[in-house]
């Protein structure tokens, strides 16, 4: 937050406009007052005279005041001279909003002296007192720090509840509270005040939009700090939120438009704690979900997107994800995803895409997901050309066909969406696609188990694609692809047999099996692939030039007993193909 606009001073009628001279007068006289001088009147006359020279050239009058040494006479006149306390503090406030001038105050001692008149009854000493500190501390973290360890925060919170009514006082302290709410120390000492309950309080009866965004930009640090995040849900911020939201929703004016952004983005904070986002949920029957449908169905795409974040949140939870399945929320987002899929904008599909993928999680959720045709509807966003609608499209698709053997079946045999696949899995420009494309290929074949799809997959041309996938840097990926391709050459392999010879699989297993770096899993899952090859005339003889039965009897001594016990199996099995045939190892 910017240091505040100009408060212009106010003086005595008849009171005129000093030249350099007659400040340079002036100044004396507070320089001397400092010291030993009683007349308060000059005092404040002085005071005055200082006040409309920074008015009139702020630069000039700042470097006369560093100059003749005046700042430390001032620091003394706070301490001593309480009916010029107030007068010296605007001087010190309109004088600190000159950077330049910011580190002579902090030198002359002015904050700590400042710091007692926070806890004055008189507003008026208050409000200057407080602006100066704001000022002089401004973006420096070291002073901020210190202004927590002498409790300011407590007077900060106290102005808020005192004097709620005071609006220049109050947006006083909020913007000293923007200052220093981002400090992980300020944080801890406000958990331990009524600054939320202050803070809501205010946002209800804010009225202008710089007032409502001091508010939130507050809030919105405050909901960082876990304890502070719980008392904002505990003190209903939600409901104040929602009714700005509503409030606004047909609105097109920029600062309208920025002031949902911030609320919207402080809804969304406040689901990130689990503690926080299962309060708000409240079994579907909370005000945030509540709110859901009508955001999601809103003209507006702020509002679209914070309800598909809304859900996403929630579903973190799986008797959440249940529970909204139930409520028909589902076909809330398919329907803003169809909204989307032609020219739609890429944040709110892929945030609906993450709702939806989060709510697939569960086993009964996949079940009817799947029932009401999600699968299918889900698809009109393979014309999608954005990577991370894409991306998201391949991770939802896989979490249905998670252990779904009918789902994965039906999609294995769908000729468009394996072309799309294997396009994707050549996509260069974005690895996260290309690795999500191979991923939903292999949980195709793993989970539907099918000599249908085992066909299809080939046709399309995406066993090649499973090949390489073994190769991937990524062990999770490796087995995925090593168990599809096992259970595609167990199935039908005279289908794939071709492909298998043309990438070259043999020998990617052979290295595989050398690499000491290989995990035991990988090797593991290796072996029980070439355990499926064997059956494969051509794809021996490739096995007996690559000298592989050396190399699996070097795995007999490896450190995992399932290494040892898996590779023994190979072998056994390959003295047994020995016996069957003439041209096998010698």
């Amino acid at each position: 937050m910017v240091p505040e606009e100009l408060i212009k001073p106010t003086v005595s009628e008849g009171t005129s406009i000093c030249h350099a001279e007659s400040l340079c007068q002036h100044l004396e006289c507070l320089k001397l007052c400092g010291v030993d001088c009683e007349d308060e009147k000059q005092m404040l006359q002085s005071l005055n005279v200082v006040l409309l020279e920074i008015d009139e050239d702020m630069q000039t009058s700042a470097k006369l005041l560093t100059d003749y040494d005046v700042l430390p006479a001032l620091g003394k006149i706070l301490k001593t001279r309480p009916n010029c306390a107030q007068k010296v503090a605007q001087v010190i406030a309109e004088l600190a909003k000159n950077e330049e001038t910011r580190k002579p105050c902090i030198e002359a001692g002015l904050v700590m002296a400042l710091v007692p008149l926070l806890q004055s009854s008189d507003q008026e000493l208050l409000l200057h007192a407080g602006r100066a500190i704001g000022h002089i501390c401004y973006e420096n973290n070291e002073l901020q720090e210190q202004l927590v360890e002498l409790d300011v925060i407590t007077s900060l919170v106290k102005i808020l509840t005192d004097y709620p009514d005071n609006d220049t006082l109050v947006r006083v302290g909020l913007l000293a509270l923007s200052n220093l709410a981002d400090l992980e120390s300020a944080k801890e000492a406000l958990s331990k005040t009524m600054v939320v309950e202050q803070l809501v309080k205010q946002l209800k009866r804010a009225e202008n939009h710089e007032r409502v965004e001091i508010i939130i930009e507050v809030l919105q640090m405050l909901a960082e700090h876990e304890p502070l995040k719980m008392q904002l849900v505990n003190a209903s911020v939600q409901e104040t939120l929602c009714d700005i939201l509503q409030r606004l929703q047909n609105s097109s004016q920029a600062e309208d438009m920025c002031t949902m952004k911030s609320s919207s983005d402080l809804i969304v904070s406040l689901l990130l704690g689990d503690d926080s986002m299962q309060k708000l949920f409240d079994h579907g029957c909370g005000v945030v979900y509540q709110n859901i449908p009508l955001w999601l169905t809103s003209q507006h795409t702020l509002l679209q997107m914070t309800g598909a974040l809304a859900i996403a949140n929630f579903a973190r939870n799986d008797a959440n994800c249940v529970r909204m399945v139930e409520l028909g929320v589902v076909h809330q987002l398919l329907d803003l995803l169809e909204q989307h899929v032609e020219n739609g904008d890429v944040a709110v599909q892929h945030a609906a895409l993450s709702a939806l993928r989060n709510l697939a999680i569960p086993v009964m959720n996949k079940v009817r997901m799947l029932e009401e045709g999600v699968a299918n509807r889900i698809q009109m966003l393979l014309r999608s050309e954005m990577p991370p609608v894409q991306f998201k499209l391949l991770g939802t698709l896989r979490m249905l066909t998670d252990g779904q053997a009918d789902t994965a079946r039906i999609l294995g045999q769908d000729s468009n969406l394996l072309a799309r696949l294997v396009q994707w899995c050549e996509a260069k420009d974005h690895v996260g696609v290309r690795g999500e494309a191979n991923r939903l290929l292999a949980s195709l074949l793993r989970h539907s188990k099918s000599q249908d799809v085992v066909k299809a997959i080939q046709k399309a041309k995406g066993v090649k694609h499973l090949v390489s996938m073994t190769t991937s840097e990524h062990a999770i990926m490796q087995n995925e692809a090593l168990i599809a391709l096992a259970i595609a050459s167990a199935i039908n392999l005279e289908a794939v047999e071709e492909a298998f010879k043309e990438s070259e699989l043999v020998s990617i297993l052979h290295n595989v099996l050398q690499d000491e770096s290989m995990g035991p899993e990988v090797k593991y899952n290796s072996m029980g692939l070439l355990c499926s090859l064997i059956d494969s005339d051509d794809l021996r003889k490739e096995m007996e030039v690559t000298n592989l039965k050396e190399t699996l009897e070097k795995l007999c001594g490896h450190s995992s007993s399932n290494v040892i016990k898996q590779a023994s199996k190979v072998l056994r099995i390959m003295e047994h193909s020995r016996h069957n045939s003439d041209h096998f190892f010698p």
